[in-house]
């Protein structure tokens, strides 16, 4: 065991960056799908509520898909690993569908639902098995630093989309195949970078080599249950906390490209630069926040990061009244705000990097998969609960809202991880 802490840290981090790859691809869909399928349904409907509810299909489905099609995957034994199979013919399809979506945008309400329900059938059962190659790999007590690795992948990839692809939504060209290239270019160019993604993945990619004993296997309802049942209720706690915190998140996330466009006049393409500034700042934050959680652990880097994301909603919320209200410029404007975003960035990839790491600690390799599961579940749940709700009260009382809401959801969960007591380095599993 202490050879192996040794040898460690020379390589994890080019064999974590190779991992990464299958997060590179998540982080490639995230940012475009929630940036534009409210732009395409806002084309439909006009109730923000409606498109709010409509934008929680693909966490419905990741709640229905991820926690069952990982705890499958802990059970798979093939000959390319127990993850892999799952990556290399699911990310492919979620590929092509993706391209299909702004396609779809042109039809009817209908037939839009109908693709995105596809997209994420493939999308969303794939995650789970992407992000559980990396505990299987990596040990315990590099993991934060490890995950935010793996973040930083997800980081470049969401700079790609939203710095990079996402002004091409303006771009209209007419070219042979594609055809008019307004509103498709990223999503086709996204589909591209998906499927090379995952050819490199299985080029470089090894899973660890386990024994196929049948009776050691954990049945996917019993070890979904035994989460729960512990007597040490931090991973609840965590799950509890990290629901809440998403919440927050998802609160103002559907919104936000909405907000850009009618309050600082932005256009679509430039909108989406936005959220570009929080995937800049997850980007060259990540792996900072997994070393700074190793000095001064984990559960204090998190509550850290929410008490600095509750400030940074506040200021948010306020963010008329100390620019435009006062006749500050538009690019005053439009830049104060992003500044915002950035620093909410950091605080976000903070909080999300350690947190896996905490409830990974607290498993062993038959039930990685499971943990990483039940995680999605309290992650989309907050995704499926909280847009409805904000999208209502941006229809009573308009689009600051949002961010007030956040404020006080990230204070609460504050409260709620001061009851954690494991997850750390020197606690848990020895998975």
């Amino acid at each position: 065991m202490t050879t192996e802490k040794r040898e460690l840290p020379t390589g994890f981090y080019k064999a974590t960056f190779m991992i990464g790859l299958g997060f590179f691809t998540m982080g490639l869909m995230d940012p475009l799908y929630d940036n534009y399928v409210p732009v395409f349904l806002d084309g439909f409907v006009a109730s923000r509520a409606l498109i709010g509810a409509l934008m929680t299909i693909d966490n419905i489905m990741a709640l229905l898909l991820i926690p069952v099609v990982t705890a499958v995957s802990d059970n798979a034994r093939t000959p390319i690993g127990r993850r892999m199979p799952f990556v290399q013919v699911l990310l492919p399809l979620s590929a092509i569908t993706f391209a299909l979506l702004p396609y779809a945008g042109t039809a009817t309400l209908g037939v839009f639902v109908l693709a995105v329900v596809g997209f994420n059938l493939f999308k969303q059962s794939a995650r789970g098995p992407v992000v559980a190659l990396m505990p299987d790999t990596i040990p315990n007590e590099y993991r934060s630093e490890a995950n935010g690795v793996i973040n930083m992948m997800g980081g470049i990839a969401a700079v790609v989309g939203t710095v990079a692809l996402a002004p091409l939504m303006d771009l209209r060209l007419t070219l042979p195949v594609i055809g008019d290239t307004s509103r498709r270019l990223p999503f086709l160019i996204a589909a591209l970078l998906i499927i090379l993604a995952t050819l490199l993945l299985r080029l470089t990619v090894r899973e660890r080599a386990l024994p196929d004993r049948s009776a050691d296997r954990v049945p996917v309802l019993r070890s979904l249950r035994s989460i729960f049942a512990q007597e040490d209720k931090s991973a609840v706690y965590i799950l509890v906390a990290l629901f809440l915190w998403f919440s927050a998140y998802w609160g103002m996330r559907p919104f936000m490209t909405l907000y850009v466009i009618e309050y600082l006049g932005l256009s679509e393409g430039i909108a989406g630069l936005s959220t570009g500034m929080v995937a800049i700042a997850y980007l060259l934050f990540a792996v900072p926040s997994g070393m700074l959680a190793h000095r001064i652990g984990r559960k204090r880097t998190i509550r850290i990061s929410l008490i600095g994301m509750a400030v940074i909603g506040a200021l948010m919320f306020s963010h008329q009244a100390w620019t435009l209200r006062i006749g500050a410029s538009q690019g005053v404007a439009v830049g104060t705000f992003w500044g915002l975003l950035f620093l909410f960035g950091m605080f976000w990839g903070a909080a999300n990097t350690n947190s896996f790491p905490m409830l990974w600690q607290m498993a062993n390799l038959g039930t990685m998969g499971a943990y990483t599961g039940v995680y999605y579940v309290f992650s989309q749940a907050a995704a499926i609960v909280t847009p409805p709700i904000t999208g209502l009260i941006v229809d009573a009382v308009g689009f600051r809202s949002i961010f007030a809401f956040a404020a006080v959801v990230m204070v609460v969960s504050f409260l709620v991880m001061g009851r954690v007591s494991g997850g750390e380095t020197t606690s848990g599993s020895e998975a």
